[in-house]
């Protein structure tokens, strides 16, 4: 697919006071588009004087720039005074607004504000930086000052980035919060959320400024429903929170309400996540496809609790909010217990971590951990048995082939030790 447009114009001075658009197409899957434009801005002339020569420099042309998504959305407008524009879903120059790059067609604003006698030559020239998978980490669950947290979410953001977190959910109990208020943080990308709060059980809306209208608070199960089926068709990706967490266990029937993954590790890993585990398993064993994810439920530092542990790592496309939620809800995610743990590989033949595969078609499994330590278990669990494939006799790598006994399946990984890793499944 062809990653470089570049786009020669020329501008007559008849034009001059004008603006018009150049446009050109956007490719599918882009992350990030760069675009610069050039022109000769000044003419020069050279005169002799005395022992050499002077070269004049006259402002002749003067061509400002701006940009149109396909909605006909202004994306951005500089003038004249940047030369090259960087955008993507998560981060643009000053003046730009981080977007997505939908495919189709785009339009280059042309502002003629001064043009030479003899008209002006104009080269744009775009580079396409294309999705690619890639693997992130992050926490799906914290708390700000807007709830009952005691950090901004600009503090909370920082904290994050020096964990060597990727991204990170905002999710104040009752308190929506809007993709456009919070801070900009390169590097990290800040996902809007709600923690729903009710007596009989949390949940996360992830992803959307306002899931759903009116407010929280809910005294019928019907209005319940109704809070998780607005969600739904809003887009969001709605998470179950720590179903077994002492005084706000999530007494809801599941199978009566739509959810996208299920919090199975919520802050430092006790007897309630165990409970989560066992839950998910018997999910699993039914023939529910559920996927996980973890969170530190972070309000304010205390021991073994901080922005990242546990770390839900995410296979994703791109570091964009959509593309990180749509992997977890695709099961494209595992779960360590801090941003340093081991790293998880699971493929069958073009499948992924989280895929379906054909099953007795599709039987063998490459699995590659790398960051044990010694000591570390490596288990796996179906819906028959319980087999340890590995006790890692010292610090380092592991590859295996596995063979899948059964189409149910899930593998985790509980060391007596310091590392604890739980993997979705195929």
């Amino acid at each position: 697919m062809q990653d470089r447009l570049e786009l020669p114009l020329f501008i007559e001075r008849e034009r001059e006071g004008t603006y018009f658009t150049l446009p050109f197409t956007m490719p599918p899957d882009v992350e990030s588009m760069t675009l610069r434009y050039s022109y000769d801005r000044h003419l020069k002339s050279e005169r002799a004087v005395d022992r050499g020569t002077f070269t004049a420099r006259r402002e002749a042309n003067i061509i400002d720039l701006g940009l149109v998504s396909p909605a006909g959305v202004q994306v951005g407008a500089s003038g004249s005074d940047k030369q090259e524009i960087f955008i993507s879903e998560t981060a643009a120059t000053p003046g730009y607004r981080p977007c997505l790059l939908e495919p189709g067609r785009w339009q280059i604003i042309v502002g003629a504000y001064k043009v030479a006698p003899e008209g002006v030559n104009v080269t744009y020239e775009i580079t396409f930086t294309f999705k690619k998978m890639r693997l992130l980490k992050g926490d799906l669950h914290t708390h700000t000052v807007a709830s009952d947290g005691v950090y901004t979410a600009a503090e909370l953001g920082r904290r994050a980035l020096l964990h060597g977190l990727d991204f990170l959910a905002i999710t104040d109990h009752n308190q929506m919060v809007s993709r456009d208020s919070l801070p900009r943080i390169e590097g990290l990308t800040l996902i809007p959320g709600i923690e729903w709060t009710h007596y009989r059980g949390h949940a996360n809306f992830l992803g959307v400024d306002q899931p759903y209208d009116g407010p929280f608070f809910a005294n019928t199960f019907e209005e319940v429903r109704e809070r998780f089926r607005s969600a739904r068709q809003r887009g969001a990706l709605i998470m179950i929170n720590h179903p077994f967490e002492e005084g706000c266990e999530f007494q809801f029937d599941l199978n009566e309400l739509p959810f996208d993954c299920l919090n199975i590790w919520n802050g430092p890993m006790r007897l309630q996540n165990f409970r989560a585990v066992a839950l998910w398993q018997e999910m699993l064993e039914e023939g529910k496809k559920v996927p996980i994810c973890g969170g530190s439920d972070f309000h304010r530092d205390m021991p073994f609790l901080y922005p990242g542990a546990p770390t839900t790592c995410v296979y994703a496309r791109s570091a964009s909010v959509e593309d990180i939620l749509e992997a977890i809800k695709q099961g494209h995610a595992y779960i360590i217990y801090a941003p340093d743990g081991p790293s998880l590989e699971m493929t069958a033949g073009e499948a992924i971590l989280g895929d379906t595969v054909p099953w007795p078609e599709v039987k063998e499994m490459e699995i590659t951990l790398d960051g044990l330590q010694a000591g570390d278990t490596v288990q796996v669990i179906t819906a028959r048995e319980s087999k340890t494939i590995l006790e890692a006799p010292a610090s380092g790598r592991y590859r295996a082939v596995y063979t899948v006994p059964s189409i149910i399946f899930r593998k985790f990984i509980y060391p007596p030790g310091r590392h604890q890793l739980t993997s979705s499944y195929f």
